[in-house]
């Protein structure tokens, strides 16, 4: 299987790519939008995003997801534990400067105030650890992960520095090809977008069939389609399987009521769901 990436080699989504399927070969990709191109031009690559992180929220990909619509294969709630990484010989006290993405320096904020590090924001953490092992400076350290340390021979000078020890990232693996599991007694998350007809009370008629057919949702976030403010979609991830009779009525229902809907993936939900 080839998986597309965004950010250099030993991202925390090539990580998490990896730990899902050991035997994988995963491609680097400069931005998000290479990854949705890659894989909705070719169907034997499949990609992975990160899609909201415990800690931060949102990742911000969601235009992406509306515009490619490409189809969810599974999801992993995958840990994201940062490691301060410094080049080989040094100790944490000759590190003054730290550099990593602005949402891993925002999640270690506690270890780089303790420890008066100078944070310094990069595109990425794996990046970062690239750079700090070109610079060979003993002043210079990365928040990056333990796949990092190892691609770019640096040693991790201290683990888990993040301020939540559990702190974990949603992946979703997408692709063009569609691909429906076949319903059976494992716990199934439904995923679909859509956008209302301009009418009052849209939202609240058209989730009026969830709440009557007793579905449970677990998502369900608008966002402004680009280059608008005032034409939005919504994301939503529901328990149970598109060939679900609860989950077909829910759905024949909530189309009456829209402009637009796109059902994104039927997949297994990931055991961490059960935390």
């Amino acid at each position: 299987m080839k998986i597309a990436y965004q950010g250099v080699s030993g991202s925390y989504s090539e990580s998490c790519a990896r730990f899902m399927y050991p035997d994988c070969e995963t491609i680097s990709c400069k931005t998000f939008d290479e990854c949705f191109e890659k894989a909705n031009d070719n169907s034997e690559i499949k990609t992975i995003i990160p899609e909201s992180n415990k800690t931060t929220g949102n990742i911000g990909v969601e235009y992406l997801v509306f515009k490619y619509r490409l189809n969810i294969y599974d999801e992993c709630f995958f840990p994201i534990n940062h490691n301060l990484i410094g080049i080989k010989g040094s100790k944490i006290s000759d590190i003054k400067n730290v550099y990593s993405h602005a949402q891993a320096l925002s999640q270690s904020s506690i270890y780089i105030k303790n420890n008066k590090l100078l944070e310094n924001v990069r595109a990425d953490t794996a990046g970062s650890a690239k750079y700090i092992s070109e610079q060979k400076d003993k002043t210079k350290g990365a928040i990056a992960s333990k796949l990092s340390a190892e691609i770019y021979d640096l040693e991790i000078l201290k683990e888990n520095i993040q301020d939540d020890k559990d702190n974990f990232t949603r992946f979703l693996i997408m692709g063009k090809e569609i691909i429906q599991p076949e319903i059976d007694k494992e716990k199934y998350i439904t995923s679909f977008l859509f956008k209302l007809r301009d009418k009052p009370a849209a939202l609240y008629s058209a989730l009026s069939g969830f709440a009557i057919n007793g579905v449970n949702m677990t998502k369900l976030q608008s966002f402004p389609e680009k280059n608008s403010f005032s034409s939005f979609f919504f994301l939503c991830d529901i328990d149970g399987h598109l060939d679900d009779k609860k989950i077909k009525n829910s759905l024949e229902e909530l189309a009456f009521h829209c402009e637009d809907m796109h059902v994104l993936g039927v997949y297994k939900a990931h055991e961490f769901r059960k935390k």
